[in-house]
């Protein structure tokens, strides 16, 4: 018989997510400054009254089983939950209680986070005790936290419109080609077409990128990313060439490691959206904290887009 949650320790699911981000036992004592026998004693204890094992410990390294993988983030949302219900709680007076978690892609352009810090400035105004958490991951990642509702708002670039969420356009961003100061055209950037790039290695996004659609027929891809940093190494080589946001590249421009090759030819540009779940399907805290986005950032009044286009 599976285990009812009045048999489980608390404490216990706690040292064991702290294990898991530690990576091992033997990590996890500096952290909780406790010794390894009596870690793996705890452990052992919330294994036996789950009724299966959640790791395997040894010469082997740490590693989690089947049932413990599927177990980890059934834990965590159990100790988010009670950390919310403690906050609120402890907070009953005031009028927003909770937690809200955003989701980012990185690498936004000053400004941009600029008006995000302004939304969360303006909303701490507010009477409220809510806990921000904020994370950076891939588009697609965000999207499907935003489904499951792990997240409640993301900011970035979304290449599909899912059906259940709706979608802000916030700003454009410009993307450039660009080639390291070791790459054989280097000397000639800027004014280089796109037939003389023929035979050359490229760069690309992992995500669809239909802005772009116009340039992958001609492009020979040897690499491929899922984040700026990473194009920017491979284009750094010398041996790449890539597109990177125009603003984020600025500084390798300005330092001489990176050229545009034709900024008024090689460019496109890519929409970035606010994305939540459906209005009637959002909390007080969401609505309000969009609201507060809407005033930091101009093209957020002007109406969230129908779900789905």
């Amino acid at each position: 018989m599976a285990p009812q949650f009045a048999d489980l320790d608390l404490r216990l699911i706690r040292v064991f997510l702290a294990i898991v981000d530690a990576g091992g036992l033997s990590a996890a004592q500096r952290t909780l400054n406790v010794g390894q026998p009596t870690l793996s004693s705890q452990l052992a204890t919330l294994e036996t009254r789950l009724g299966f094992s959640l790791c395997a410990r040894g010469r082997g390294g740490f590693q989690l089983t089947p049932k413990g993988e599927r177990f980890t983030p059934i834990a965590r949302r159990l100790i988010d939950t009670l950390s919310d219900f403690s906050a609120q709680a402890h907070h009953l007076e005031r009028q927003l209680v909770g937690s809200l978690n955003i989701g980012l892609i990185g690498y936004a352009p000053i400004e941009q986070n600029r008006r995000i810090a302004q939304a969360i400035a303006r909303f701490r105004q507010r009477d409220e005790a809510v806990r921000f958490v904020i994370i950076v991951r891939s588009p697609s990642h965000l999207e499907e936290q935003l489904v499951s509702g792990q997240i409640q708002v993301a900011v970035g670039y979304f290449w599909r419109h899912m059906p259940t969420l709706e979608y802000t356009p916030l700003f454009s961003e410009r993307q450039l080609a660009y080639c390291g100061r070791e790459h054989p055209l280097f000397d000639r950037a800027g004014q280089l077409m796109p037939d003389e790039l023929s035979g050359c290695d490229w760069v690309w996004r992992s995500y669809p990128l239909p802005e772009a659609q116009q340039w992958l027929p001609a492009l020979q891809i040897t690499a491929v990313t899922d984040n700026m940093e990473a194009t920017a190494v491979l284009v750094l080589s010398g041996r790449h060439l890539g597109y990177l946001p125009e603003h984020f590249a600025a500084s390798y421009v300005e330092a001489g490691l990176l050229a545009p090759v034709n900024p008024a030819v090689m460019h496109y540009d890519v929409q970035f959206h606010m994305v939540s779940r459906r209005r009637e399907r959002l909390n007080d805290i969401t609505l309000a904290f969009l609201e507060d986005l809407g005033q930091a950032h101009p093209l957020a009044q002007s109406g969230r887009s129908k779900p789905g286009t």
